[in-house]
């Protein structure tokens, strides 16, 4: 069943990034990226590929390549997203859930607040990565699969929006990435940025970002700036007291 919430209409709607936003997994994809790559023959520094990390695995190849005058064929192209993934799988026993990442969205849930996961990986990255933050039920998720278009291009967070119920303008996406900041903006969304990808404030901030926090720890502690009020100590949500 898809976890959707009735929402206290004072409070946003919550759309999130997976990968650096949710799960500390960028810095896998990337040493991913670079051993499939080189497989292809195709030699890059981790930094280059770590610029790029955020929009769709297809889109990022494409970039890189054009930096370097290289091209590849569809052929090719495919193979190096196989060689991706099977690197990627092989890693996967590093990767984490980030500090406060599940107690983010279960906070969210005991305030009734609408939330989703939207994410330019494909399914076969997401279920491990969504396993490491022993979620309760399945949460409305969006995934590479499911749009034609992944960021930057906004596709991803109007299907969340869609999903959800809700209009952009009534939601905060959570992403990492300049890319996640750039398709926010173009979906109509406020954007908060997240230090734990590793792209740095000023960079979020000039991509469109209205606040940046470390992690989701971070923006579990202030969740107040964000819109979301919790009621004092020892008193339920309006509408869980209803209930």
């Amino acid at each position: 069943m898809d976890h959707v919430h009735e929402q206290d209409g004072t409070a946003p709607a919550f759309i999130f990034d997976l990968d650096g936003t949710l799960i500390d997994s960028v810095y896998q994809h990337v040493v991913a990226w670079r051993e499939a790559l080189e497989q292809a023959g195709v030699e890059l520094s981790v930094w280059k590929i770590h610029r790029r990390i955020g929009m769709s695995g297809g889109l990022m190849v494409s970039a890189l390549l054009r930096e370097l005058g290289r091209e590849l064929s569809s052929d090719e192209l495919a193979r190096v997203s196989d060689l991706h993934a099977e690197a990627y799988e092989r890693q996967l026993a590093s990767v984490r859930a980030l500090p406060g990442a599940s107690e983010l969205l279960r906070e969210l849930d005991t305030h009734d607040v609408r939330w989703a996961i939207a994410t330019s990986g494909s399914e076969r990255f997401v279920r491990p990565g969504l396993d490491k933050l022993g979620l309760g039920q399945e949460p409305v998720l969006i995934t590479r699969d499911q749009v034609r278009y992944a960021k930057p291009d906004p596709d991803l967070f109007l299907a969340a929006g869609r999903r959800l119920g809700v209009p952009l303008a009534d939601a905060i996406v959570v992403g990492d990435s300049v890319w996640d900041m750039v398709a926010a903006r173009r979906a109509g969304a406020l954007a908060i940025g997240l230090l734990s990808g590793g792209y740095g404030r000023e960079e979020l901030l000039f991509s469109g970002a209205f606040r940046v926090y470390e992690d989701p720890q971070d923006l579990l502690d202030r969740l107040d700036e964000v819109g979301v009020r919790r009621p004092p100590h020892g008193e339920s949500s309006p509408l869980h007291a209803a209930a």
